[in-house]
């Protein structure tokens, strides 16, 4: 596949495509979550990096698909898919369910030759730090009040029953991918892993956060911000500078 639009995959999407970048960004969405969520940052972003956001099956105008439950199924189809766009540099950013599904596409990139730039791992615990979580397994009810607790989505969506029914079934999946995904020890990455989380994310500990840097055999960051799960919306700011200036050191 050449490149040549945003919409040249269904996978990864490019919002403003930086054609005289020196680094390609790969986003992966938290549970719930879509391609856009990174649209703000592909506007914001140096133009020395190309801003890709991944596309997960079961959402927007692939809601007609299958979601996908299995994080060792989605890293398979998003390592395979971005072969074409590694013709570029590429460092990987993931917040939450996107951290891990990042860290396992980092994995398999690495098993074929390529070494991701740096992976930047937001609001999730590390691959090794396992919690007992079955929220996927409740009722609609249950789901939707832990996407509300986590103040991640806007309030208008919960009153209107047609985007509830819509968003609810890869809501269940991805909550489903996250929570039974489990680590399989093998060797560590080859990256920098820089590590992002909030002070009060009951999602992740900072002790969690920090056993990131056991996952690579080069350096490791932590950086800590003030606010909860979605740490990142109200630094959206901070965390832009970070990722740019890492990526112009590295």
């Amino acid at each position: 596949m050449t490149i040549v639009d945003g919409n040249s995959s269904l996978w990864l999407r490019r919002f403003n495509p930086a054609d005289q970048a020196r680094v390609r960004l790969i986003c992966f969405p938290h549970a719930g979550g879509s391609a856009s969520f990174y649209f703000p940052l592909s506007q914001t972003m140096p133009p020395s990096v190309d801003v890709v956001g991944i596309q997960y099956p079961g959402r927007q105008d692939r809601r007609h698909e299958r979601p996908i439950g299995d994080v060792g199924e989605l890293a398979d189809r998003i390592a395979a898919e971005m072969e074409p766009w590694t013709d570029l540099p590429v460092a990987l950013f993931g917040h939450s369910l996107g951290a891990t599904l990042a860290f396992e596409v980092a994995r398999r990139l690495e098993r074929g030759g390529t070494v991701p730039l740096a992976l930047f791992a937001s609001g999730r615990r590390a691959p090794s730090k396992h919690r007992d979580e079955r929220v996927h397994e409740g009722d609609d009810r249950t789901l939707l009040a832990q996407l509300r607790k986590l103040n991640g989505t806007d309030a208008q969506v919960f009153g209107d029953e047609e985007v509830v029914r819509m968003i609810l079934p890869a809501l269940r999946s991805d909550y489903r991918a996250a929570e039974t995904y489990r680590y399989r020890p093998g060797l560590r990455l080859n990256c920098p892993i820089f590590a992002l989380t909030g002070d009060d994310d009951a999602m992740a500990t900072v002790e969690e956060v920090t056993a990131w840097g056991e996952h690579t055999t080069s350096s490791f960051e932590l950086r800590v911000f003030s606010g909860g799960h979605f740490f990142l919306t109200t630094h959206a700011a901070a965390v832009r500078d970070l990722i740019s200036q890492h990526l112009a050191n590295i």
